[in-house]
């Protein structure tokens, strides 16, 4: 309801205006209708819109992955063009890698943060334009006097790293927050392993690029590689084109009815909202509408230290956050480095020389990645997917954890019974490969549907948020670690025993699993650990605007 007033009039200085009801009848009104309309979320038919949310999501963590892993196969192809003596440098190779870990956790703890301020929806596609914009720079970066195009690459993709940051927490919160609860896992996952195909199609440009260029690297000048160069920009550049095509759905996905609700405090627009976005997939904010503030906990550095001080609470955000820190340590030092493992155990061996051997070996990563790809990267995403549901999150969790571990210990403390001999290789293959599947049908799922889920509303994107850049600390020491050691005593030579540490992270993370609780079937409200009873306590009696009153 609402009367124009002269400027600056309030309620208690004009008895003439209509009474408001009492405060805590208004109250009780609103707490109820918050919470029928979280029913109506939490109970909804799968429809065409949680499509939507998982297609535009979704697209996001392809492009992420693709922009993160086809760096693996690009600093191979950068050696050849830039490097001395046809390869990167330790150094020159170690910036290339780990210059987007490093601008993921700023994105991260950033974007995270941002998303619980200023919205979900305001800052969702921000994140895309920024990885658009460094991707397509990393494509046309040149070589200069004053800095090298390693130097420039580094830059680029740091700031790539921040938008790839960004997409974590806010694709992470939104799936959530539209989510069905039975079957809120699902969808969660269905967004995450987009992943899983943005690895495999980074693998499969690069052999589709190294083998259009074969005639033309073979003819190549050994001492330049010219062509070589086409090759890794190309496979770099195209990352940006999902992203293009999923930008504008991304900047018309609407506001969450929980943000609406519980952070900007506007119960009467969120419940207007829901039932618009489950039937048609659209909503409408009207400017001149009447809003009531509903009086709720608040986000405030106070209240965050307050929530997450209780140890109830804090175990949660720990556990949330080391267990993605031990799990990014073998996820990227792995994915990061399969390159590596591919040649240290005679994959990537080629008998040819010159262009040649350089055309076998690009060749020869290519259809290794592919193969690890296809073998265990993608049918652990959705093993996850078809039990997350049913069997839980702590569960899978912990299950991945202990045959991560046993994995880990075998390749570590049998690298060399396993790598004796090809054939034997191969077994050590299968075993990277089952590595691959237990991560994805384990950890590299769950710790990033479970922080989307076990926070309030006020913090659950910043929450997401700590725990991913938690993760991504774990995955800049171990690239730092394996770049560093991986030579030790020879080349190659220190492998088993970075896998035997590796093994020990994971064993770290089935007790960092422990303090988490399990979320399958309960709604988000539920597992914020706090009353819902009475969790609107009061309403704003009366906002006054050049003249309305704003009840």
């Amino acid at each position: 309801m609402s009367d124009t007033l002269p400027e600056k009039t309030s309620r208690t200085s004009d008895p003439s205006l209509p009474s408001l009801p009492r405060r805590t009848n208004v109250a009780h009104e609103l707490d109820e209708r918050r919470r029928a309309a979280l029913a109506e979320v939490d109970n909804a038919k799968f429809s065409w819109f949680h499509v939507k949310v998982v297609a535009v999501a979704g697209v996001g963590f392809f492009t992420d992955a693709y922009d993160i892993f086809s760096i693996n196969i690009a600093a191979t192809m950068l050696g050849y063009v830039y490097g001395p003596k046809h390869a990167l440098t330790v150094n020159q190779d170690l910036g290339v890698k780990v210059a987007t870990p490093i601008g993921t956790l700023c994105g991260q703890l950033l974007f995270g943060w941002l998303a619980d301020v200023v919205g979900r929806k305001r800052m969702y596609g921000v994140e895309l334009m920024i990885i658009i914009i460094a991707t397509f720079g990393q494509a046309v970066s040149g070589h200069g006097h004053a800095v090298s195009i390693i130097g420039v690459l580094i830059v680029w993709r740091f700031l790539m790293g921040v938008g790839i940051g960004g997409d974590y927490p806010l694709s992470a919160v939104i799936s959530s927050e539209f989510a069905a609860t039975r079957s809120r896992g699902r969808l969660m996952t269905a967004v995450f392993a987009s992943q899983g195909w943005g690895n495999f199609a980074a693998a499969l440009v690069a052999l589709i690029v190294t083998s259009a260029f074969k005639t033309q690297i073979l003819n190549d000048d050994p001492t330049t590689l010219d062509h070589v160069d086409y090759c890794w920009r190309l496979l770099i550049g195209l990352g940006c084109v999902p992203g293009v095509i999923a930008l504008y759905f991304r900047l018309t996905i609407p506001e969450t009815p929980r943000f609406t609700m519980d952070i900007e405090r506007n119960v009467k627009q969120a419940s207007e909202d829901i039932n618009h976005v489950l039937t048609d997939g659209s909503y409408y904010v009207d400017p001149d509408a009447v809003v009531q503030r509903a009086e709720a906990p608040k986000a405030s550095r106070r209240d965050f230290l307050n929530h997450f001080g209780k140890w109830e609470n804090g175990k949660v955000l720990l556990g949330t956050a080391y267990s993605w820190f031990a799990l990014d340590i073998a996820f990227y030092g792995l994915g990061l480095n399969s390159s590596i493992i591919l040649t240290a155990i005679g994959f990537g061996s080629t008998g040819g020389k010159g262009t040649l051997g350089v055309y076998q070996n690009l060749h020869n990563i290519s259809v290794g990645n592919l193969i690890l790809s296809v073998a265990g990267l993608i049918p652990g995403y959705w093993v996850s997917f078809l039990f997350i549901d049913s069997w839980g999150r702590k569960p899978i969790q912990l299950m991945g954890f202990i045959m991560l571990t046993i994995l880990f210990i075998i390749m570590g403390f049998g690298y060399e019974a396993l790598n004796k001999t090809h054939d034997r290789s191969k077994w050590f293959v299968f075993l990277y490969c089952l590595a691959n599947f237990f991560q994805n049908f384990g950890p590299n799922v769950t710790t990033f549907v479970i922080p989307g889920e076990v926070f309030p509303t006020r913090y659950r994107s910043t929450a997401h948020g700590i725990s991913a850049a938690s993760g991504k600390l774990g995955a800049v020491i171990a690239q730092v670690g394996f770049a560093r050691l991986k030579d030790h005593g020879g080349k190659n030579m220190f492998v088993k025993h970075i896998l035997e540490i590796f093994a020990l992270f994971m064993l770290t993370g089935i007790f960092s699993t422990l303090l988490i609780p399990e979320t399958k079937g309960k709604s988000l409200e539920e597992l914020s650990n706090e009353d819902q009873e009475g969790f609107i306590h009061g309403v704003r009696e009366v906002d006054v605007k050049d003249g309305v009153v704003v009840a």
